[in-house]
């Protein structure tokens, strides 16, 4: 966890425990409660087999006003079918009848083994007891019970001041392997007391995980259940609305900013992750053909081991980036750089290149590929990691 300050947000409060979903003695299911007339909203898995819970929350999110989300992990409750579905509603209908709301302003979230039946009994055990832990302080806590093959919880969180007015922003997110969202990530969960009203708060959400959760990679799979939160509770009575630009462009920053750090976290504790690498696409003709480019690169398992390895083939580099599927790629317009060390220049090897200053840049932590197309003004940029023996170990461990 990053080590700053975080912010409680007033009208959330969270709990987190053990309810032995897959582990004994580890915090696996967590409850968020949400004050009344809060703002929600979601994106969503766009893998075609998406679980059950997050088929459920979609179809809540537009029946109901959000009060609970729930979740938990050690089981995704994916690829379950029908039965999955009245699995994940029996949780929500439990809670519901708990805390004496609809069962529809209940939203499940799972993650976790595939393919296997969600332990109702356990969860719905462990609700009287999470209902009774719920705190406005139990961030941690309920950053780590979201948490899988993480290594540890991500929080952020920033307070700002807005005509006079304070206002806080504080989010979590969990996720390590099979990241490549095509929408936000494994699970991830923002929050802020300002009051914004709906329409505005989905504009504000898809336009922050487009620059964050939506640029990062680690293998290029694209998970079942991922879900992407935004809540806005309304109780710092700071209205965020488009006509005052000043304060809505403050937000819309600092908002950024949380969800690129909650993503880059997600890429720097990447399972069996030894670097964080950033790839900068610039002069492309589209944004599109940026990303293109950028994810060819970012998940090519030649660049990636070799990154791991700390080894200066830039041929790879080169190779992915011929292989992109650019229509009429001007080889020698290309230039490749390596943080400060030129590798291409004019489609090809740079006069000034040196086996030891790429050396030298291969050794950092965190890298920098800059790759200029010079075919226009658009660019982009993503995160990665390397690919190491522990990715390979942690996969093929998963299960047991």
């Amino acid at each position: 966890m990053n080590a700053r300050k975080f912010y409680e947000v007033t009208g959330i409060r969270l709990a987190a425990i053990a309810s032995n979903i897959r582990y004994a003695d580890r915090l696996d299911l967590v409850l968020i409660e949400i004050a009344r007339g809060a703002a929600v909203a979601g994106v969503y898995t766009q893998n075609a087999f998406c679980a059950a819970p997050v088929l459920l929350a979609k179809q809540h999110l537009q029946t109901a006003t959000s009060r609970y989300f729930l979740i938990n992990t050690g089981n995704a409750n994916a690829g379950t079918g029908a039965a999955g579905r009245d699995d994940a509603f029996r949780c929500c209908q439990a809670l519901a009848e708990l805390t004496e709301v609809q069962a529809c302003s209940v939203l499940p979230f799972s993650t976790g083994v595939i393919g296997e039946p969600l332990p109702v009994d356990k969860i719905v055990f462990g609700l009287p007891e999470a209902i009774d832990k719920l705190s406005a302080s139990n961030w941690l806590q309920a950053a780590t019970g979201i948490l899988t093959t993480d290594t540890r919880p991500k929080l952020a969180s920033t307070r700002l001041e807005l005509d006079g007015k304070s206002v806080t922003i504080t989010g979590m997110a969990k996720g390590s392997g099979m990241i490549k969202p095509d929408m936000a990530t494994m699970l991830a969960f923002v929050f802020t007391d300002a009051q914004i009203h709906q329409q505005l708060l989905e504009q504000k959400l898809a336009q922050a995980v487009s620059h964050s959760f939506n640029r990062i990679t680690v293998d290029g799979d694209t998970s079942t259940n991922d879900s992407c939160m935004l809540a806005a509770t309304g109780h710092s009575q700071m209205q965020i609305d488009a006509g005052n630009k000043s304060v809505n462009e403050k937000f819309d920053r600092a908002l950024g900013q949380i969800f690129q750090e909650l993503a880059t976290g997600l890429i720097r504790d990447a399972e069996g992750a030894t670097k964080f690498i950033t790839i900068n696409v610039r002069q492309g003709a589209s944004t599109e053909e940026c990303l293109q480019v950028a994810y060819t690169v970012a998940e090519s398992p030649l660049v990636k081991t070799a990154f791991f390895a700390s080894d200066p083939n830039w041929g790879r580099i080169l190779a992915a980036v011929g292989r992109s599927g650019l229509k009429d790629l001007s080889l020698d317009a290309i230039a490749i750089t390596l943080g400060d060390l030129a590798l291409i220049s004019n489609g090809e090897l740079d006069p000034n290149y040196a086996e030891e200053k790429a050396q030298i840049e291969m050794d950092k932590q965190e890298i920098t590929i800059d790759i200029k197309l010079a075919r226009g003004r658009c660019s982009e940029m993503v995160w990665t990691s390397d690919l190491s023996h522990d990715y390979v170990k942690i996969n093929a461990e998963y299960r047991t």
